[in-house]
């Protein structure tokens, strides 16, 4: 009967295979917050913050400064302000030129460039040095990301803090209202264990289920990963591209069904890696930073097909992402890279493995701007273009390296995370371990000066032509408000003529410049051409009604009277003269000294630089008898200078 019923009970039901291949996603997502946690608990142990880099936030990555102010540190430094103090985390991207660090009590710390607000202490002053924010010491900050313009934070509760610029909604607060975020303002984002920063976007990873992972901030080139760049036309019959920012973080839906457990930005494009070992990418395709073997845009997350095969990611995985590149590390301590890795040579198109650093094995890694750095061992890495010293060579060491190279003086240190920006590095190091070689270690003070809180200039109009076009008016406007010579109450008056000058100017710069040569060499006695006014035009001997508008040479000084006899009026510079049947007769020419002038000459309220014979020497002016009623302008001479005095005059 045993046997019987034995044999009558037949095999055991077979599981469903949907629901083992649940249970095993659940094991692994299991185990790598196991890891996770264990990883948190090593980075809670902290160690000293190091930097390396230009210390002149305001000039990092701008062409139009004096390079003899800029303070470089060509190999690391500890920072005075943050001495002794143990940092657990810190944050900086290939578009920022600020820096964010977190000790093991959760306070923040940032320093850099504020222009907009990235530094979170409520206003726009440079700081040079780490600053607490103290607007979250009522938090427990644990990790953070900064972009080119903004910081965003994430707390012990899941929560995340932003601050900065919010012109594309990068914070993720869901409104466009306030530009710049000076304090902390929530993230509409709950659970988050992670944060990430591009130049103007956010990505947040969150456990909730379905979402991941998040994004918001500006969609230009699909890096939000939600399958659209937001472009429209900025009005009809417009052919200028605006870009729909998105300030509402959304979960993105291709990735839904994953668990996202590693991710990294660059400037515009984003990378991702999901529990199973299988690699993401999306964003502006440029260079093939994408890798996917062509610079392809791409809206949604894609797989890479390198990493979808046999060379799946492990759980130790590093994963980064430069200006216009991509790295991550694979099994067996493999470094792989993909982009416009050197800045001269071919792209990358796909991943390719770095044959150098074969073997190593990396614990952090990143990518600046066009430089990278690698913590492996009890030795760190460095390699790039350096602009201000970021890769830590030292004063006598290269400035820039092809290939990867070991940074001399934190040889034998145990380097727990790394960091880079735009032109700066930092590190983070175990104190207790080669003590001997943290002693040598130089110490650094930044100078306290913070340049004056100042509101953003806002964009010229016109692109790059028209910022340099500002900044040049800028530089005359500067120059024409500082004290030179006697003669800048006389320059002022003629100033606001130049806003009334005719489109003839253009016409005539040729002429002009010729003109303004020889009026050099214009000899102390002028010749000038007495009072007449043809071919001034508007403004320069305007007549009035009747008789306000004339001055008969027999109240001008004899000798200026005989002076201006000796020569003939001419048709000045730049025209052909006259035939002999276009030369007046003596009727015209007596009447063109009694009739007010006509409207025409070098056109409407064109200035004519001064001439030899239209020069009237000064004394002569102050010893005639004169009444204020007539207005118009006077030329005299000065120190080999022609000058114009503006005159309200009458005959007596």
């Amino acid at each position: 009967m045993a046997a019987n019923e034995s044999a009558g009970a037949g095999p055991p039901p077979m599981p469903n295979s949907g629901e083992t291949e649940k249970q095993e996603k659940e094991e692994k997502k299991e185990e790598t917050l196991e890891e996770e946690k264990e990883e948190d608990k090593e980075e809670v142990k902290g160690g000293e913050l190091l930097f390396c880099g230009c210390a002149s936030w305001e000039h990092v990555n701008r062409k139009d400064t004096d390079t003899s102010n800029i303070v470089n540190q060509f190999k690391p430094v500890r920072l005075t302000s943050l001495s002794n103090i143990d940092i657990t985390f810190i944050a900086s991207g290939s578009a920022s030129c600020h820096c964010v660090a977190v000790d093991v009590n959760g306070r923040c710390y940032t320093w850099g460039r504020n222009e907009r607000g990235q530094l979170g202490h409520g206003d726009l002053v440079q700081r040079n040095s780490p600053t607490l924010v103290t607007a979250l010491t009522r938090h427990v900050v644990l990790k953070a990301g900064a972009g080119r313009s903004h910081t965003v934070v994430i707390t012990d509760d899941g929560a995340s803090m932003a601050f900065g610029w919010n012109k594309h909604g990068q914070l993720g607060s869901g409104s466009l209202k306030e530009e710049f975020e000076k304090l902390p303002v929530r993230s509409l984002v709950t659970e988050v264990s992670q944060v990430f920063c591009g130049a103007e976007f956010t990505i947040w990873l969150s456990s909730v289920q379905g979402s991941s992972i998040v994004s918001a901030g500006l969609p230009q080139y699909g890096q939000l990963g939600h399958g659209t760049d937001n472009e429209y036309n900025s009005k009809e019959g417009s052919v200028r591209l605006v870009y729909e920012p998105q300030p509402r973080p959304r979960a993105i839906a291709s990735l839904a069904d994953k668990n996202i457990t590693k991710a990294a930005c660059g400037n515009n494009h984003s990378v991702a890696v999901d529990s199973e070992g299988f690699v993401y990418t999306w964003g502006f395709g440029g260079h093939g930073r994408l890798g996917h073997k062509e610079q392809k845009d791409e809206w949604t997350p894609r797989a890479v097909d390198l990493f979808q095969r046999k060379y799946v990611l492990p759980p130790n995985a590093v994963v980064a992402a430069g200006s216009a590149y991509s790295a991550c590390t694979a099994a067996g301590g493999q470094l792989y890279m993909w982009g416009r890795v050197k800045p001269t040579g071919d792209n990358w198109m796909y991943p390719k493995p770095v044959t150098d650093l074969s073997g190593w094995n990396i614990r952090s890694l990143d990518c600046g701007n066009t430089s990278s750095v690698a913590a492996a061992e009890n030795s760190c890495i460095s390699w790039g273009t350096a602009v201000y010293g970021e890769l830590g060579y030292g004063p006598t060491g290269p400035k820039s390296s092809a290939s990867p190279k070991l940074i001399d003086s934190l040889e034998g240190m145990h380097v727990m995370r790394v960091a880079c920006g735009v032109g700066h590095t930092l590190f983070v190091v175990d104190r207790t371990k080669a003590p001997d070689k943290y002693e040598k270690l130089e110490t650094f003070t930044a100078s306290e000066y913070t340049p004056a809180e100042e509101e953003p200039e806002k964009p010229s109009k016109g692109g790059a032509k028209g910022a340099a076009k500002a900044k040049q008016n800028a530089k005359k406007r500067k120059a024409a408000s500082e004290p030179a010579a006697p003669e800048k109450k006389q320059r002022a008056k003629r100033a606001p003529r130049k806003k009334e000058v005719s489109e003839s100017e253009e016409e005539s710069k040729d002429e002009s410049e010729e003109e303004s040569e020889e009026d050099e060499e214009v000899s102390d006695t002028p010749k000038g051409r007495g009072n007449s006014t043809r071919g001034r035009g508007r403004g320069r001997g305007r007549g009035g009604v009747g008789d306000r508008g004339k001055i008969e040479t027999k109240d001008v000084p004899t000798s200026a009277t005989a002076k201006a006899e000796e020569t003939a009026p001419k048709r000045g510079r730049g025209r052909p003269p006259r035939t002999q049947a276009e030369a007046p007769s003596a009727d015209e020419a007596k009447s063109a000294k009694s009739d007010p002038p006509a409207k025409s000459g070098r056109g409407r309220g064109r200035p004519r630089k001064a001439r030899g014979r239209d020069l009237v020497p000064l004394d002569h002016l102050l010893q005639s008898d004169w009444d204020l009623y007539y207005t118009g302008k006077v030329f005299f001479r000065s120190e080999n200078k022609a000058f114009s005095l503006h005159f309200c005059l009458s005959t007596v």
